[in-house]
């Protein structure tokens, strides 16, 4: 007998919701519906696992379990009692709950979630004679509430933790920009599967393995795991075959990356890392500061991440006009492409953008700028007034 299909929603970062659609499109799924700072649609569950493996730019797969209106914390309790979780989840099982609040009457979402908690672990109580208990660190059913505009939805996430935990990464690298945010910038641009791309800034190398994945077509997920491939109303064949279709998606590429950043520590992070997604030996990484580096081939693309704003720096002032000065030297007829949450500091690289991309990361309103480094241009241009 055939399923109905589920309700999914993936949130990304704001600006990046075009290319999400596209990525959602591509899996299969239909009625997609964009918001704000995400998408929609409808899914099997062969689709849904393979999207937990597949997603570059999407942060959760979320299944919705409890939609409606709400204006109290216990209009909210009955609105999850109604799910039946007994279908979802064992008594000897645990579960956690997060949630975000915008514009209602519930106020806090420490206790909104709490809230939650309890509908769950009654509604078992209720049916089992038991109640689950709650592990905030790795749940087997983790639970996400959204409350818009006095309008609850609950979900679960098929994931777990976030998408852009591609599972690579020996530590967790503290950046503005994560896994999903860099894929999404990149997708967003078309760069080319062939040729040469050049980070001269590469810190940890995220926008370098992100690229080399996207070019080879592998899918970001495969060296992690999902909290679904523990739930008792998902088959057991559907994740192992998901991990098999996606085993099989990889693909030649003749992209030549490259790497600098003038901080050992960085580039010792960025080699482990490469290694764990097993794009080792399609990124050359060196330790160079971008005052004295001589790429190893002329570059076509340059993308990277300059000093800015949350990102620490002694001189980023001086980061930029070193980072224009080896444009100008290096890479006439590349198309640069570089992102800023400081429209101060753009100023002082001595170029003017052709093009600039909006993208929202966390609390900052960034910017992913696209220079053409012309071939005839040799002395600076007039920094442009606004960018």
């Amino acid at each position: 007998m055939s399923r109905a299909p589920l309700r999914i929603d993936v949130p990304c970062a704001p600006g990046l919701e075009p290319v999400l659609e596209s990525e959602l499109a591509a899996l299969g799924f239909e009625e997609l519906l964009t918001r704000p700072g995400g998408v929609s649609g409808q899914a099997s569950r062969d689709q849904a696992a393979r999207a937990c493996f597949a997603l570059r730019t999407g942060l959760h797969v979320q299944e919705l379990l409890a939609d409606g209106p709400i204006e109290s914390p216990q209009e909210l309790y009955e609105l999850c009692a109604r799910v039946d979780f007994e279908r979802l989840l064992t008594p000897e099982q645990t579960l956690a709950v997060t949630a975000s609040i915008r514009n209602s009457a519930l106020n806090h979402s420490g206790h909104a979630a709490l809230v939650v908690k309890d509908a769950v672990v009654d509604r078992l109580r209720d049916k089992k004679g038991k109640r689950p208990n709650v592990d905030a660190d790795d749940p087997i059913l983790p639970l996400r509430l959204s409350v818009i505009n006095g309008r609850a939805r609950l979900y679960r996430d098929w994931a777990g933790t976030s998408l852009h935990k591609r599972g690579y990464r020996p530590i967790q690298v503290k950046s503005p920009l994560n896994e999903c945010v860099a894929a999404g910038l990149l997708l967003a641009h078309r760069l080319p599967p062939e040729g040469s791309l050049l980070d001269p800034m590469c810190g940890s190398g995220t926008l370098l393995i992100e690229a080399a994945l996207i070019a080879t077509n592998t899918p970001p997920g495969l060296h992690r795991s999902f909290a679904a491939e523990r739930w008792i109303d998902v088959p057991h064949a559907v994740f192992p075959a998901a991990r098999e279709w996606a085993n099989q998606q990889a693909r030649a590429s003749d992209l030549a990356l490259e790497g600098a950043d003038r901080h050992a520590g960085a580039i010792t992070i960025a080699k482990e890392s490469a290694e764990r997604a097993g794009m080792a030996g399609r990124i050359h990484f060196q330790v160079c500061d971008v005052k004295n580096l001589v790429p190893r081939t002329k570059p076509e693309v340059v993308v990277t991440n300059p000093p800015w704003g949350e990102r620490l720096d002694d001189d980023p002032i001086g980061s930029w006009n070193a980072l224009g000065k080896f444009l100008k030297a290096h890479g006439r007829g590349a198309h640069a492409f570089l992102l800023s949450g400081d429209a101060e500091l753009t100023r002082h690289l001595g170029l003017k953008a052709k093009g600039r991309f909006p993208i929202e990361i966390g609390p900052i309103s960034a910017r992913f700028l696209h220079y053409e480094v012309h071939a005839d241009r040799a002395s600076p241009v007039t920094p442009p007034q606004e960018t």
